[in-house]
């Protein structure tokens, strides 16, 4: 089964046919980098690691571009109330969002440029539109994009040009030709970053950094652009806009977009309020319980973030463990042994299940992979039971896991934690099992009593006795 992917410039699934036989030129809109990562950002992270995965596992030599703004007025605001430079705090940012998307085990980018970095290549795309008359340089010394002069303006999104109004989206500003019309280039003010540009000393609208980084990195033409559904309009379309004026190329062929993350039905973000930071849910929960929760939802779904959520997740990743667990106790081992770091070539990619590879290749439907993933966990745990030759089982079931990027902990550190006393809890199970030998059964269950109480949990097996902590 080939490789289908929804395209929002389609609004259909289309089977996917890169530009370049076995290459991938893929472009994702990264964070503006003034505060810490929400649990939304989180969904972008962990979405598009997934399918960054997937045309690697399809044998994609992929080019993964996922840029940086960091330079934008919530910078500069931020960084005024801190009382410190934006580059101070922008590279503080950058600094947690790496923690972050390392925490939930997303492969590093091939590429990951900040704008400011790239203001040449802004300054000669804003130039060719001026050029090209596309942009105007407005009474404000503001260079603006003229949204009118380009056909098809609408075509992403789906919005009607003539239908569009100045609004809540859209700066209503007197020195505009039309009120749809976005800024491209900012005159300086005092005390705010500035690069010198033939309209002047200034900074560059947001807009046209996405515009100018994906070109320079991925060419005038790529394969797909990614990013969260409020992206769309007007950031998304602009992009557009701005490339295809300024080049005459045809820019992203395929847009991918990912559903919302709401709480209580409303959609996640900073300006609402709403919002929960990556490293205040990983102070609770595990960093592979929220890959997972994000998993169990198809990536165009919204999705409703919740604790209840998250502790479902966890209980889904217990099962999964348990099975790894006593795959690793059984002493049973895969057809093809040894694990590669994260980052390299996945070492069971071959041996994954025709079901699992067919939900992969419809959409990336990971809902679907996952059951697929638990049938093969029931069939191994069925085979561990009965002691029948599960190699392959084990194989195909290794496989799923590492190209899903979860269940890649020790098993049993996974059940113990981190605030256990480790020596301590085996040294009690070593004297249990003396006094089981002894059949003083009396201090067996006093000891089994006691981690009970400090929310030890112990299993009695063939291979002897495990535990984990309850909850």
């Amino acid at each position: 089964m080939s490789l289908k992917v929804y395209n929002t410039l389609s609004r259909s699934k289309e089977v996917f046919a890169p530009l370049v036989t076995g290459r991938v030129g893929m472009y994702v809109c990264g964070v503006t980098v003034y505060d810490h990562c929400h649990v939304g950002h989180a969904r972008v992270m962990i979405v598009f690691d997934l399918i960054y995965r997937w045309l690697k596992q399809l044998g994609y030599d992929v080019n993964y571009v996922r840029n940086f703004t960091d330079v934008d007025d919530k910078i500069i605001k931020r960084a005024n109330e801190a009382g410190v430079d934006p580059k101070q705090l922008t590279d503080e940012m950058i600094e947690a969002f790496h923690r972050d998307v390392d925490a939930l085990n997303c492969l590093p980018p091939t590429h990951e440029p900040r704008a400011t970095l790239h203001m040449n290549e802004m300054i000669d795309m804003i130039g060719q539109l001026v050029e090209k008359g596309f942009a105007y340089v407005a009474d404000s010394g503001d260079v603006l994009y003229s949204v009118r002069k380009f056909d098809g303006y609408g075509q992403l999104s789906g919005k009607n040009i003539d239908d569009l109004e100045s609004g809540s989206r859209v700066e209503v500003d007197s020195s505009k030709h039309d009120p749809l019309d976005f800024v491209l280039w900012k005159q300086a003010k005092p005390g705010e970053p500035a690069w010198d540009s033939p309209w002047g000393s200034g900074r560059p609208g947001w807009h046209i950094e996405c515009s100018a980084m994906s070109c320079a990195h991925l060419g005038e033409t790529f394969d797909i652009h990614g990013g969260g559904m409020d992206l769309k309009f007007p950031h998304h379309e602009n992009e557009i806009a701005q490339a295809r004026a300024a080049n005459g190329g045809g820019f992203a062929r395929y847009w991918l977009h990912n559903g919302f993350v709401n709480i209580n039905e409303e959609k996640m973000s900073k300006s609402l309020g709403n919002f929960f930071t990556i490293c205040e849910v990983l102070k609770k929960y595990h960093p592979e319980v929220l890959r997972m929760f994000m998993l169990g939802t198809h990536y165009r779904s919204p999705l409703d973030f919740s604790d209840q959520a998250l502790d479902v997740a966890k209980a889904s990743l217990d099962r999964l463990y348990e099975t790894k667990r006593r795959c690793e106790e059984s002493g049973v081992r895969s057809q093809e042994s040894g694990v590669k770091g994260q980052g390299e070539d996945h070492p069971h990619a071959s041996r994954l299940t025709p079901h699992f590879s067919q939900a992969m290749n419809d959409d990336f439907n990971t809902p679907e992979a996952l059951a697929e993933l638990f049938h093969v966990c029931k069939e191994v745990n069925r085979g561990l039971d009965t002691g029948e030759d599960i190699s392959e089982l084990i194989t195909q079931f290794m496989a799923m896991l590492s190209l899903l990027g979860i269940v890649q902990q020790d098993a049993a550190g996974w059940f113990h934690g981190g605030n256990v006393d480790v020596e301590w809890v085996e040294a009690l199970i070593a004297e249990r099992t003396e006094a089981k030998k002894s059949r003083d059964f009396v201090r067996a269950d006093t000891i089994r009593d006691e981690l009970a109480a400090r929310g030890i949990v112990l299993e009695d097996g063939a291979h002897g006795t495990s535990w984990k902590q309850a909850g």
